[in-house]
């Protein structure tokens, strides 16, 4: 086997927990393309691999006499005890069961080997084996993930179904465009998954911002182009600065809102200066798009053990959307227990959202990153979703003003995990 030079060898794990029930990988074989994928086959020296769904004794036979490895993952969390941590320990677990322990997961936490300015260099220079990054915060040199992020506003906002579909179609639309892969494989980079649509976007402010005339003037820390030129449209003004400076500058009063997912709100404690939450409910802002990518040491990997690990990433989703619904359930809670009103955009800001969002989508389109058909393509996977997932059971019960109230943090999220990836295009992606 040629040598590894980007991962360290590991001692075998003495022992491997049992997982819950939920997260188990005695999976269903999955009819399709399953091994038949291109996305990062390792040559001809890579051995032999798996068929998606195999038993855990055929898995076990496909890897043996392996050397043990270990991969450095850094997730989105601050730490084990974020609300977010569910999107990095349940792929720990996934892969470190899946190998039998022969593929250890060194978990670093907070951004702690690279901030998400320098996390795709530390990928493709073996700092970092697998990584959620955000490609949106550098959009000249992934301008197809940003423009995709732009053309997803049109997709219905909610705190629970709407972030599952939103998700599930990001996947799907940016495994079918290859300026997407190319980019990443330009960059030495190997997408898990391409496009992380995670959580929807609300403005958290330190006073009610409740008319058009309230937009006027404000000052709304930002995210992605798109979202900059929103805010400048509805009359306020766009601040581009790092999260971590955030709650200070709302604290100050530099800034009177941050617009964003609602995770890092709740987790930053945001509330505590800046309780009124806002939202919408037809269309949204535009996404902010992260990902999950292997690096430069994923392609030396045996296949079995780049299969492992594909799977366990997109399985793993089911922990990333709990992070992300639980954190909006846990942010309108705080929003309230710190005096906050949570209420949906008046009727005439939402139109002006949608009609300006159809305006930015065609903008990205004269870009040449996207097709032409994108809203179409984009719509058609929304109602493929939606029905996938109703069929699942994961309906909305109520208003996002009241998701605190209805939402069952008990929710398990393998079902979707599942589904998403047997009946979408990650399938095709997966190493052969």
């Amino acid at each position: 086997m040629k040598a590894l030079t980007t991962f360290r060898p590991s001692r075998r794990a003495l022992s491997i927990c049992a997982m819950a029930a939920g997260l188990t990988f005695a999976l269903s074989s999955c009819a399709g393309s399953a091994g038949s994928g291109g996305g990062g086959g390792g040559g001809g020296d890579a051995g032999s691999g798996f068929e998606y769904g195999a038993s855990q004794e055929d898995v076990n036979a496909a890897i043996e006499g392996l050397d043990p490895i270990t991969i450095t993952f850094q997730p989105s969390a601050a730490s084990q005890n974020s609300v977010m941590a569910p999107a990095g320990t349940v792929f720990k677990e996934l892969v470190e069961e899946r190998s039998n322990g022969q593929i250890e997961v060194e978990i670093v936490w907070g951004q702690a080997i690279a901030g998400y300015a320098e996390v795709h260099d530390a990928l493709a220079d073996g700092r970092i084996d697998v990584a959620y990054t955000l490609p949106v915060y550098q959009p000249t040199e992934f301008p197809a993930v940003n423009d995709l992020g732009t053309a997803m506003a049109g997709l219905p906002a909610s705190p629970f179904q709407g972030e599952l579909v939103a998700n599930a179609v990001g996947k799907e639309i940016a495994w079918a465009n290859e300026n997407v892969l190319t980019q990443y494989e330009e960059k030495g980079l190997v997408p898990l998954t391409p496009l992380a649509a995670s959580g929807g976007n609300y403005t958290v402010c330190a006073d009610p911002v409740e008319s058009a005339d309230d937009w006027k003037g404000l000052q709304v820390r930002i995210a992605s182009t798109a979202q900059s030129a929103q805010v400048q449209h509805l009359g306020g003004s766009p601040v581009s600065m790092e999260y971590t400076e955030t709650f200070e500058a709302l604290q100050r009063g530099t800034v009177d809102c941050t617009l964003g997912q609602l995770v890092p709100s709740a987790e930053a404690g945001i509330f505590e200066v800046a309780p009124h939450l806002g939202y919408t409910t037809e269309a949204s802002f535009s996404r902010s798009p992260g990902a999950y990518l292997a690096g430069s040491s994923f392609p030396d990997m045996p296949l079995a053990y780049q299969q492992i690990i594909f799977d366990s990433n997109a399985l793993a989703s089911s922990g990333g959307m709990k992070a992300v619904i639980d954190g909006n359930a846990a942010a309108v809670q705080q929003a309230k227990d710190n005096g906050g009103e949570v209420n949906p955009f008046a009727d005439d800001i939402q139109q002006e959202i949608m009609a300006y969002s159809e305006t930015l989508t065609e903008d990205a389109i004269g870009n040449g990153q996207i097709g032409e058909d994108i809203s179409t393509v984009i719509q058609e996977a929304e109602e493929k979703w939606t029905q996938e997932f109703e069929a699942l059971g994961y309906t909305d019960e109520g208003e996002t003003k009241d998701f605190n109230d209805w939402y069952d943090t008990e929710t398990d999220y393998m079902d979707y995990a599942r589904t998403s990836y047997e009946k979408g295009a990650d399938m095709e992606h997966r190493p052969s």
